[in-house]
């Protein structure tokens, strides 16, 4: 599966466990992309700061900041980057509500097949970048003025 018409998508993975990062890393730079990972959520307002990401994958159970509290963040600083919830503590209806409601687009569970997390930052992704071209179009277009 193609994530994008581009070849190209810039990617940062926060999640408190080393071995889910690499692997998440590797996997997205085997399918062309650029991927960085931050092991510690408290780092992320700072990295932010300094580079560009297209799409925020996070953890929600890490130590210092959960990510319910970072997508909260993320939504503060930027309204239209795409978060996607990688959790591995399964489908917990509150915490997953709680996450939608702070802004995530979509959510995985770390027990499902790397594929299914890979459809679903296709599809948020995907959206995301419709919305902004919707938008531009919108801001770009004049006011029609006058009646009939």
């Amino acid at each position: 599966m193609k994530l994008l018409a581009r070849d190209l998508a810039e990617f940062l993975i926060v999640d408190d466990d080393p071995a889910i990062t690499r692997f998440l890393v590797t996997y997205l730079k085997q399918k062309g992309h650029t991927c960085e990972s931050l092991t510690d959520g408290f780092q992320t307002a700072h990295w932010l700061e300094q580079h560009d990401c297209e799409v925020l994958v996070v953890d929600l159970n890490m130590p210092k900041v959960d990510g319910i509290s970072l997508i909260s963040y993320v939504r503060e600083i930027n309204e239209a980057m795409p978060v996607i919830v990688f959790t591995g503590v399964g489908y917990d209806e509150q915490r997953m509500h709680a996450a939608l409601r702070a802004g995530a687009n979509g959510y995985v569970s770390k027990n499902l097949p790397i594929e299914q997390l890979y459809c679903v930052l296709s599809r948020v992704l995907a959206a995301a970048q419709h919305r902004a071209r919707r938008n531009a179009h919108t801001a770009s277009s004049p006011a029609l003025l006058g009646a009939a």
